[in-house]
């Protein structure tokens, strides 16, 4: 019952909630009761993490609906129970997300989150699957009146539903290649065309789902939602979710013979390439959604070469430390208006609380030792090293563009604020409310220490490996805080979009896969549909508007020239008829002796027709 209590809090509260949003005197009561239920489930994954429960419950014919905590589960059940009780106390010090429609929606993507981690079926992870993408939707368009927000949901919606379909294949081929249960655990004993139709499925679904390339794109639009719902989807759900369903199936990689290196790639190849689309942003909520493209990249990366615990210390580091990020940039936002690097200047000044647990934060994201994410890309890369030392190259390159991209950002919080007022997003309130700061610091104590417990608790990178990637980003972040204090003092600005050169300009634009995604999938889609909407509408509909009056005139016909004739026929049979029955009534006189001689005309007759006869034979 534990792991049905675990999943059903959520998702039970959080659609009571939303329902109730009807009521104008819910909204005083849907932040704390919020706040409630996240306390709840995390009490719930504490307990399921200790206990390891498993359930199983009829769901089709032969297909059960399979869940359990394991040893990967458990960490990742814990990690987003944690970061949803932080964002949705963050939420509450925010008075336009105190609404039961957010909360609520909050809370059912948490909880189909929740089974999407501990599903061990094909068949609930494919329903966890549904309710995260619509759910993921409803939160990035929360501001339903902001346009560029809607499109930006309906982006990403079908940017990810489109990967998705690659789930279903992969359940059809499991089907059809004989683990009728869609055990997840069953998916690498197909055999022939199956195995590789299921492993691509599989891998398609995940890249999308966790914005590795070439679907990174969709994630830069998502980034016009709400901060924690950047915090809670794009650090330790929706985008780690892909990369956490890579490291379930990693013996399907593996017996595949192409799957796994295929990864690898793409996750070093987004490590990087995304660390400098980071490196171009000027929006810090950009800088910070591209880098978590490139940090997920490193789970994907481990995933491929079969390092699965390597890439849960990274997945749980990345969590805590990205969403500890969005909430901070969040709160900023909040109080200054602005999320763009130069209006921020001065703000970690400002607000030295969100500035100290926020430089924790950039600091582990550059790679610094001793905090988390140091110890967690370096478990990858040590992993990746047994496996390939040109994939290890590439993938310590993404590490040196980590350390860039995280102290340019640190370095504009950390330097005085320009005269005269930053250009606004939003209405600054100019203060950052208790209950924003207080999840802050919850989240920068993991972000901080989770590497170190995971050092002691066990046999991690080496020491070699740990002091060269500590020496190389130590350098990087010290040489990227020179240059932009140079060219500070030489009065030329760090970075900004107007200033960008052309290579910047692509790097900026996210490499302009969203323009080529839509060039060469979404206006041939568009252009083949109104085809196909133009066939429907001159060639078919007119086929059968043209016959139905083809019938019309056809029948009009049958009324005024066959009509008549057969009524005619009709009247005469009757009239003849008629005149049969009078002749046939003149014999009935009732008269006896008439009757006599009517047989008696008879007889003769019959007497000269015998005796005709015989003559003439």
């Amino acid at each position: 019952m534990l792991l049905w209590w675990l999943i059903g809090v959520p998702l039970v509260g959080g659609a009571l909630l939303v329902l109730a949003g009807f009521g104008a005197w819910s909204g005083r009561f849907a932040a704390p009761a919020g706040v409630l239920l996240g306390s709840g489930v995390l009490g719930l994954a504490v307990a399921a993490a200790v206990l390891r429960p498993a359930a199983s419950a009829p769901l089709l014919a032969g297909i059960p609906a399979g869940l359990a905590v394991d040893g990967l589960s458990s960490v990742l059940v814990v990690t987003v129970a944690v970061v949803l009780l932080a964002v949705l106390v963050f939420a509450a010090g925010e008075a336009e997300l105190r609404r039961p429609r957010f909360v609520g929606t909050i809370l059912v993507f948490a909880g189909a989150m929740l089974v999407t981690v501990t599903a061990t079926t094909l068949a609930p992870l494919l329903m966890a699957w549904e309710v995260m993408g619509a759910t993921s939707w409803a939160l990035i368009a929360y501001h339903h009146r902001d346009l560029a927000a809607v499109g930006a949901a309906r982006t990403a919606f079908l940017t990810t539903r489109a990967a998705d379909l690659g789930l279903y294949l992969a359940a059809g081929a499991a089907l059809a290649g004989g683990v009728s249960t869609l055990a997840l655990a069953g998916l690498p004993a197909l055999r022939g065309a199956w195995l590789h139709v299921a492993a691509a499925g599989v891998v398609v679904a995940a890249l999308g789902k966790s914005a590795q390339l070439p679907f990174s794109f969709w994630l830069s639009g998502a980034m016009r939602g709400p901060s924690p719902v950047s915090a809670l989807l794009h650090s330790a759900t929706m985008v780690a979710a892909g990369a956490y369903l890579l490291l379930r199936v990693a013996p399907l990689l593996d017996v595949t013979g192409w799957a796994g290196p295929l990864v690898a790639w793409v996750g070093a190849a987004t490590a990087v390439l995304l660390g400098l689309v980071a490196v171009a942003q000027s929006d810090l909520k950009q800088l910070l959604a591209a880098s978590t493209c490139a940090q997920i990249g490193y789970t994907v990366l481990a995933a491929g070469v079969g390092g699965v615990p390597q890439g849960a210390l990274q997945l749980v580091a990345h969590a805590a430390t990205k969403s500890l990020l969005f909430l901070a940039a969040g709160a900023w936002l909040v109080a200054l208006g602005t999320r763009q690097l130069d209006g921020l200047r001065g703000a970690a000044r400002r607000f030295p609380l969100v500035g100290a647990t926020f430089t924790t934060g950039a600091l582990s994201l550059a790679g610094i030792p001793p905090l988390s994410l140091w110890v967690g890309k370096d478990a990858v890369l040590a992993a990746v090293l047994e496996r390939s030392a040109a994939l290890y190259v590439v993938g310590l390159a993404g590490a040196v563009v980590a350390a860039v991209y995280s102290v340019k950002a640190l370095w504009f919080v950390w330097q005085p604020a320009e005269p005269g007022e930053p250009v606004h997003e939003q209405e600054p309130a100019g203060r950052v409310a208790g209950l924003m700061a207080a999840p802050l610091v919850l989240l920068a104590v993991p972000a901080a220490l989770t590497g170190v417990g995971a050092l002691l608790g066990g046999p991690g990178p080496g020491a070699v490996e740990l002091a060269a990637s500590a020496v190389l980003a130590v350098v990087a972040a010290a040489a990227t805080w020179a240059v932009l204090s140079r060219r500070r003092g030489a009065g030329r600005e760090p970075s900004g979009p107007a200033r960008a050169g052309r290579g910047s300009g692509l790097l900026a634009s996210w490499l302009g896969l969203e323009s080529l995604a839509r060039t060469l999938v979404a206006r041939p889609t568009v252009a083949l549909a109104s085809a196909l909407a133009r066939f429907d509408a001159d060639v078919l509909d007119r086929a059968v508007d043209g016959s139905a009056r083809a019938v019309v005139r056809l029948a009009g016909l049958l009324d005024r020239r066959g009509e008549p004739a057969v009524d005619g026929a009709v009247g005469a049979v009757a009239a003849g008829a008629r005149t049969l029955g009078r002749w046939a009534r003149r014999p009935q006189t009732g008269q006896l002796h008439q009757y006599l001689a009517q047989l008696s005309i008879g007889v003769a007759a019959l007497a000269a027709l015998a005796l005709f006869v015989i003559v003439v034979r």
